[in-house]
């Protein structure tokens, strides 16, 4: 069964840092762009970061940049998302999603993605 599954939130306190991982099961992500976005409860799903198969490339969403930080290890067949200072507006499920083996012209869009996790909740209190 292919899968992408997703761990590392919980709540925590404004300031505080969270690590999300996602683990690739069935499947393999290397040389495949890959993705976190985030849900925020009563909005749309929104991009927040994208890595390059070597890890060379990343872009972000502004409203992340300087905070936050991806990365991967192909050999594990999992990406991370180091989140620091976090604010009560980071509150969402964060998903991790599987792209194109290429940098795409729209990363920023769910389309660009053919598989998702399932999402882990990132929960900040002020």
């Amino acid at each position: 069964q292919v899968q992408l599954v997703e761990s590392g939130g919980g709540l925590v306190q404004a300031g505080d840092s969270l690590r999300l991982s996602c683990a690739a099961s069935g499947l393999t992500f290397s040389r495949y762009l890959m993705a976190w976005f985030r849900q925020p409860p009563g909005k749309e799903r929104e991009f927040v970061a994208a890595i390059n198969w070597s890890g060379g490339i990343t872009h972000y969403a502004d409203s992340v940049k300087g905070r936050f930080s991806i990365s991967r290890d192909n050999a594990k067949n999992t990406v991370y998302l180091q989140m620091n200072s976090l604010k009560p507006d980071d509150t969402a499920v964060y998903y991790c999603a599987r792209g194109p083996p290429y940098i795409p012209t729209e990363p920023q869009r769910p389309s660009t993605y053919d598989y998702w996790g399932q999402g882990t909740q990132v929960t900040v209190s002020s």
